[in-house]
């Protein structure tokens, strides 16, 4: 008998450890993961900040095309000012956070967009080799802004099943790890951002 209560308080002493161990594994990979969404998120408020900083340059080349619409520029203006006032801490990011932050990014690339239409108008403008190079930059940093994006929407995927997976979602209940919120794909998105003009080719009739 005494044989048989040492066998198994060693059996509840290793069964102990190994519960231990697993949810140190856990808590480990939902820390890991959460620094990798936080990471994600890193990237894409670079890219953000980077089309808010080609921003003032690109009104300053419209501003000299004789006549250009006064008010589509202010609305540029002032949707890149509201645009870089909206802060998201990664760490707790919440859906309505995230929803204002895309609202507002969503605006700037409408105001942008009415901009790029308007230029269609001023021949002078479509031939300035300062202005199409800005262009050319804003169209990339559109399409790396998708692709950060989706990246940000992978990391938030693999943390939030950890979260809601067993026994991580003992662990994330413990240690306070909640699902984190996607970004939504706006209409037209599976479509790439169209920000280039063909300055080449002649007018269709």
């Amino acid at each position: 008998m005494k044989k048989l209560g040492l066998g198994c308080g060693a059996v509840v002493l290793l069964l102990g450890v190994a519960v231990l161990l697993g949810g140190c594994g856990a808590y480990n990979r939902l820390v890991s993961l959460q620094q990798g969404t936080e990471s994600s998120w890193a990237q894409v408020e670079n890219q953000y900040k980077r089309r808010a900083d080609l921003v003032p340059n690109l009104v300053q080349t419209v501003q000299g095309a004789a006549n250009f619409e006064k008010s589509t520029l202010t609305e540029v203006v002032q949707a890149r000012a509201a645009a870089t006032q909206v802060k998201v801490d990664p760490a707790n990011v919440t859906p309505e956070q995230l929803a204002q932050f895309e609202k507002a990014q969503g605006q700037l690339s409408s105001a942008l967009s009415r901009l790029l239409v308007s230029v269609e108008r001023y021949p002078e403008l479509k031939a300035n080799a300062n202005f199409r190079d800005l262009q050319a930059q804003l169209e990339g940093t559109e399409n790396r802004i998708a692709v950060e994006r989706q990246r940000f929407n992978e990391a938030v995927r693999a943390y939030n099943t950890a979260v809601r997976q067993f026994p991580g979602s003992l662990v994330a209940g413990l240690g306070h790890f909640a699902p984190k919120p996607y970004f939504q794909a706006p209409a037209g998105s599976e479509n790439p951002p169209k920000v280039n003009f063909d300055f080449g080719a002649p007018a269709k009739k």
